[in-house]
């Protein structure tokens, strides 16, 4: 597979004009550019430029606001809610943050719900703002319906990643972020344009049977990693991402039957915690310090982010390799022609 090199300027710049030459507002385009840009800096390609089109898709179908402009409502001293105005999360979520680390530090601990909104970024990159202000955080939010419950056959359930920020004074913060399916969503895509099978144990065909062909997955159904403990975190991701906030079910936002190729509507929930406020002074971080230095000890582990945070320090000045189809692909949408 041939590839091009490009820089993370370049990726940004070719993530706006698509974006601009859609209509999208500089107010909503560049939260999505910056967060292109970090995925492809950290090899997390599933969330880089291989999403413009699922970004332009609800633009050309008029689902998405492309003016949009979120709204910023302070429910209680702990509780911040953002009406994304119809447009998409990236932006909500910038113009949330700042209020949620505010009633964080002030209260020790805030949640943050973003609504009307579509989501199709990665948790970890709206994580790192928060652990960078001294915060621990999670973030949960319902993707689009693909999953069968443990012991099931047909779609309930969204991807529903989790994720988890622990700050490191003077190092990279501890974050992960996973599906709670064997697989997200774009890994399978991603075989599937690659011509690749997938592991067993990662999907349902249309019939219900095991499959490892991408294709069949997709018309088929993911399952939940773990069996039944996956299939209950998954669970209660639709539950606090989705009805706790005020937003639909993934299987609910299935119904509306939405088949242009762009993200589903929906929310995200944030909770921030200032470990100050729980355990004053530096006792939490070194304590930390020594649990990390504990399990780095231990031969062939690497804690999670440790893969992107390489990454990202090797394409700042290298560049990334984007395959040669993929440029085309995004190419094309400036002239406003699918691939």
């Amino acid at each position: 597979m041939s590839e091009i090199v490009m820089t993370l300027d370049e990726i940004g710049s070719l993530t706006r004009r698509v974006l601009e030459r859609h209509g999208l507002s500089a107010l909503q385009t560049e939260p999505i550019a910056r967060i292109v840009i970090a995925a492809e800096a950290d090899a997390c390609r599933s969330h880089g430029l291989y999403r413009l089109p699922g970004y332009v898709a609800p633009l050309r179908s008029g689902r998405v606001r492309p003016d949009a402009v979120p709204r910023v409502e302070t429910v209680t001293s702990g509780i911040i809610r953002v009406d994304g105005d119809g447009g998409f999360a990236p932006a909500a979520a910038e113009a949330g943050r700042p209020g949620l680390i505010e009633a964080a530090r002030a209260n020790g601990i805030a949640a943050m719900a973003l609504t009307h909104c579509h989501h199709f970024s990665a948790l970890w990159a709206d994580l790192e703002p928060l652990t960078d202000a001294g915060l621990v955080a999670w973030a949960f939010v319902v993707g689009q319906s693909s999953v069968a419950p443990h012991g099931g056959t047909r779609r309930l359930m969204g991807t529903n990643p989790v994720a988890f920020g622990w700050p490191r004074p003077g190092r990279e913060p501890f974050i992960f972020d996973f599906a709670t399916s064997a697989a997200a969503r774009g890994e399978v895509e991603l075989k599937r344009l690659a011509g690749e099978r997938l592991p067993d144990g990662w999907a349902l065909g249309p019939d219900g049977a095991p499959t490892t062909d991408p294709a069949a997955a997709l018309a088929g159904a993911l399952l939940p990693f773990g069996g039944h403990k996956g299939s209950a975190l998954s669970m209660m991701v639709e539950l606090i991402a989705g009805p706790l906030i005020g937003e639909a079910t993934s299987s609910r936002v299935a119904e509306m039957d939405i088949h242009d190729g762009g993200p589903p509507p929906g929310g995200e929930l944030f909770i921030a915690i200032d470990p100050q406020r729980l355990a004053p002074g530096d006792g939490w971080t070194s304590e930390a310090e020594a649990f990390f230095a504990e399990a780095g000890a231990q031969p062939g582990l690497r804690l999670p982010s440790a893969r992107r945070h390489a990454a990202r320090a090797r394409t700042r000045h290298e560049g990334v390799a984007v395959p040669a189809g993929l440029v085309a692909e995004v190419e094309a949408l400036l002239n406003g022609i699918d691939a």
